[in-house]
Formats: structure tokens, C-alpha cells, sequence
């Protein structure tokens, strides 16, 4: 029998829990390429996409800060199997869905094991490597690995789809979770915490559902009526969950939220760059794709490699940012980010709105936004958790997580929103004033979901879309730049040094 040493079992996790973060990568970025596709394959409307995304990004918000105090408890190895295999069979699910509602419900389960997956990756990181630099590397090679999974999706998912069909997109991550549960079970230590907290179900139900309200009152709000009895209880709903949630955790004795940690000045302004990413950046990756197959004509495969000006950034440049950021201090560095996303967005605008849009025309706003949610990203969490005690650096990573993922369910549909807002404003200055407003925001959706609208010409379509796209961007443009100033500021000065000299 073949002995594997210390060294050898360390590097068979190390695989294993990179591809782990390959899969969670590939699920954010492959699945927007080929939204346009499900639209058309399983008869879906705007709405349903949204929710094709967003059901992933609540789920993982869902069992974020709960796996970790599961984990703690009954093992990160149990846990981080349990997560894989709920991963892999929900994958098969998605690749065998026929229709919208059973591909959502399997996108949130799927989110389920995908967001407990991240947990656990990083937990049995920090056990199993803990010198210095063998862990320094261990996490270099794993954000690699994660930037890869996020920066070639998009090619990745349009290729698959090139050269068999959408359902493959799903299914190959049943593939490699057996790879990678298999390698758990090889090179994968065992480990618990003896003082593992109490879970506190309340905060996390609180907390779900509250966001849960408040994407749907946005993305159903047009359909049920912002202003009806339905939609504004829907939306008292989840205030309501929210206030309860503020309660929660201020009583509980282990809470999930820490709020004291926000009068730490550097964790807040990191916050804020947590906020800021993920205000504009990653939810416009559902829509993007949509812009170029559909405004610029491009076919999955060049819509693909179009984006890849909008990912690649985040694999090349976090080394870079890493340096700048222990040159300059994070107060710089991330609202220095923010603002480059931003201003990316204003270019990319510009880009779209000239005469012969293209790829070229959006590659010098899609780079500035990729650099610069690149120079925020490793700042931002290594930021979150340097700014408070070693013993509240999980709390304070959950936080953080949260705050990225519950931003971005929101945005996605509050992005979905104004781009149905922006083609319905285009539509009402040009028709006449007999159209009937539900059958304008009736075309509207179908023109941002990609598809023709019955009775409209293509030429005024296509404007419509551009225009819409040119509402989000300009959205996502100044947020960012406003949210870059209000990090700024919560930063504040520069921290003196205090130098004692004894006797």
C-alpha cells in the first residue's frame, strides 16, 4: 500500500478545493452567456431570466453564514462533501431542466451548495495550510484558480453551447464534483472547532427573506403594481424582515452580524468597496452579454470572447493591486478602484451610443471597469478581515460575502428594471400616444429579454435597446463613482503612527 505523505495529501486538497472554486466561478460568469439562449430554448420571459441568476445569488446568501457554523460543528470535510454532492446533483437537475421554474428551483439549490462550497474552500485552507508561506501560496494558486473560473466563463459557456447545447453548461460540473469529492476523501483533513457557536437560524431566516421581498417586489413590481395592496405588502414584508433581523442579531449572543465592527473605520470604507463591486460590475454580466448578441448582432462565440475584455482583468491584475495596496493603504487603493469601475461605465456608454457601436468602441470602458474591480477585490477582504482581531476574522468575512451577494442580488434586478424602464421611456417618446401602456412594457421586455417585438420594426427595436442599455450603464457609471467618494470619506485620513519611546 502506497503511503501518501503530509506534503502529498496537502496538494490533493489544495486540487480539490480549487476546483471547488473553479466550479462556483464558472456558475457566476458561463450561465449569463447563454441567457439569451434559455430565453428562446425554454420560452422564458425577462422576469424568469432575472430570477435564473438571482434564485443562485439569494441561495448563496442564504446558507452563507450558516455553513460556517455548521461546519465548525459537525467537520468542514463532512460539510464541504455534503456541499459538493448537493452541488454536483443539483447541477445534473439544472442540465436536465425543460422548463423555467424547475431550471429556478434547481438554481437555488444549486446556489445552496455552491455558496457552502466557498465556505468551506476557505476554511479548510486556513487549516490545512498554516505556515506562513506555504499558506501565502495555497491562497495565491486558489485565487487563481477562482479568477480563471470567472474571467474565461464566459467563453467557456459560449463554446459549450457552440459545439453541443446549453444543457452541458450545467452538466459538466457533474463531472468534475466527482473529481473533486473524491479528492476530498483523499488528501482532505478532518476538522472542527471544539467552541463552534450557536447558529443563529433566526437572524439568517430574518435576513433571507427580507432580501428575497425586496428583489421580488423590483423584479414583479411592474406585473402586481408597485403601488397595489400586493406589492406594497410584499415590500412591508421584507422591511418588516429587515427591522426583525436589525433586532436579532443585536440581542443574540453569537449574531451573525457584529454591528460594533461598523465604527472601525477601515472595515466600513472596505465595505462600501464590497458594495460598490458589486453594485454595477458583476450584475451587469447578466445583461452585457444580452447587449452584444442582440444590439451588436454577435453570435454566443463573439459575444464570448467580447466579454473576456471584461473579466480578464480580474485574473491578470490582483498581483498589482496587491503591491499597490501595501504602497498606498486600502483608503486609497479601493476608492481608486470604485472609481475606475465608474468611470469604465461612463466610457462604455459612450461606447455604445456612437454611430457604428462595437467591441472596439466598449474595449476601453470594459477594461477600465475589469482593472479596476480588480484593484478592488483581494484589498477589499483582506481589508474586512486585517481590520478587526484575528478571533472575529470569520464574522468579519461573512460579512463581507454577505454584503457582496446580497448587493448583487438587488442589483440584478434593480439593473433589469431600469433597462425595462429605459426601452419602455424610448418606445413612449416615438409612438403614438394610442398604445396602451401595458402593451409598451409588454414590447419593452421582450426587446430586453433580446427578442422581436410583434409589431415593431427592428430599426426603432434596436434603438430602444441601445437606449435602455445607455440608462443601466449610466446607473451603474455615477453609483460607483458615488459610492468610490463615500468610501473615500468613511476611510478618512491617513492613520498616524504612534511612535513610544521608553526609558
Amino acid at each position: 500500500m502506497i503511503k501518501v505523505t503530509q506534503t502529498g495529501k496537502n496538494t490533493v486538497a489544495l486540487v480539490a478545493v480549487c476546483l471547488a472554486a473553479l466550479m462556483f466561478g464558472l456558475e457566476i460568469s458561463s450561465v449569463p452567456v447563454i441567457l439569451p439562449t434559455l430565453e428562446t430554448a425554454l420560452h422564458s420571459d425577462f422576469k424568469e431570466v432575472q430570477w435564473i441568476m438571482n434564485a443562485y445569488t439569494i441561495a448563496c446568501t442564504t446558507v452563507l453564514m450558516a455553513t460556517g457554523t455548521l461546519a465548525d460543528r459537525f467537520g468542514r470535510k463532512r460539510v464541504f462533501i455534503i456541499s459538493i454532492l448537493l452541488f454536483g446533483i443539483t447541477s445534473l437537475f439544472c442540465g436536465l431542466a425543460r422548463n423555467t421554474l424547475v431550471l429556478i428551483i434547481s438554481r437555488f439549490l444549486q446556489g445552496i451548495g455552491g455558496g457552502a462550497m466557498l465556505i468551506c474552500s476557505i476554511a479548510i485552507l486556513s487549516h490545512q495550510f498554516r505556515e506562513g508561506r506555504e499558506r501565502g501560496k495555497a491562497f495565491a494558486i486558489w485565487g487563481i484558480i477562482s479568477g480563471v473560473g470567472l474571467g474565461f466563463g464566459p467563453i467557456i459557456g459560449g463554446a459549450i453551447v457552440t459545439v453541443s447545447n446549453w444543457q452541458w453548461v450545467f452538466l459538466v460540473h457533474v463531472g468534475i464534483a466527482i473529481i473533486t469529492m473524491l479528492l476530498v476523501l483523499r488528501g482532505v483533513q478532518e476538522s472542527r472547532d471544539p467552541q463552534a457557536k450557536k447558529l443563529d437560524v433566526a437572524g439568517i431566516i430574518s435576513l433571507s427573506l427580507a432580501v428575497f421581498g425586496l428583489v421580488y417586489y423590483i423584479t414583479q413590481g411592474q406585473t402586481i403594481g408597485f403601488r397595489s395592496i400586493a406589492g406594497l405588502s410584499i415590500l412591508g414584508a421584507a422591511v418588516l424582515s429587515f427591522i426583525i433581523f436589525l433586532r436579532v442579531e443585536k440581542k443574540h449572543a453569537n449574531p451573525m452580524f457584529d454591528f460594533s465592527v461598523f465604527s472601525i473605520r477601515r472595515f466600513s470604507g472596505a465595505i462600501i468597496g464590497c458594495i460598490g463591486m458589486n453594485f454595477s460590475f458583476w450584475p451587469f454580466m447578466v445583461y452585457l452579454p444580452i447587449y452584444f448578441q442582440s444590439a451588436l448582432g454577435y453570435d454566443i462565440i463573439t459575444a464570448g470572447l467580447s466579454l473576456l475584455a471584461y473579466t480578464l482583468p480580474t485574473l491578470v491584475v490582483p498581483p498589482l493591486a496587491e503591491r499597490l495596496t501595501l504602497r498606498y493603504q486600502p483608503r486609497i487603493i479601493i476608492p481608486s478602484g470604485l472609481l475606475m469601475i465608474g468611470l469604465g461605465f461612463l466610457l462604455m456608454r459612450y461606447g455604445s451610443s456612437v454611430a457604428h457601436a462595437s467591441w472596439l468602441t466598449m474595449l476601453p470602458g470594459s477594461l477600465l471597469a475589469g482593472i479596476g474591480l480588480s484593484l478592488t477585490n483581494t484589498p477589499v477582504t483582506n481589508t474586512t478581515t486585517g481590520a478587526v482581531t484575528p478571533d472575529r476574522a470569520g464574522m468579519a468575512s461573512g460579512i463581507d460575502m454577505s454584503a457582496r451577494l446580497i448587493t448583487l442580488a438587488i442589483n440584478i434586478a434593480l439593473m433589469g428594471f431600469i433597462l425595462v424602464e429605459g426601452i419602455y421611456s424610448y418606445l413612449e417618446s416615438i409612438l403614438p400616444g394610442s398604445v396602451a401602456p401595458s402593451q409598451l412594457h409588454t414590447a419593452a421586455e421582450k426587446i430586453a429579454a433580446g427578442l422581436s417585438a410583434p409589431g415593431l420594426p427592428d430599426a426603432t427595436a434596436h434603438a430602444a435597446l441601445v437606449h435602455g442599455f445607455g440608462w443601466v450603464m449610466l446607473f451603474g457609471g455615477v453609483g460607483v463613482c458615488i459610492l468610490a467618494l463615500v468610501s473615500f470619506l468613511i476611510f478618512g485620513p491617513k492613520e498616524k503612527t504612534v511612535v513610544r519611546v521608553t526609558a
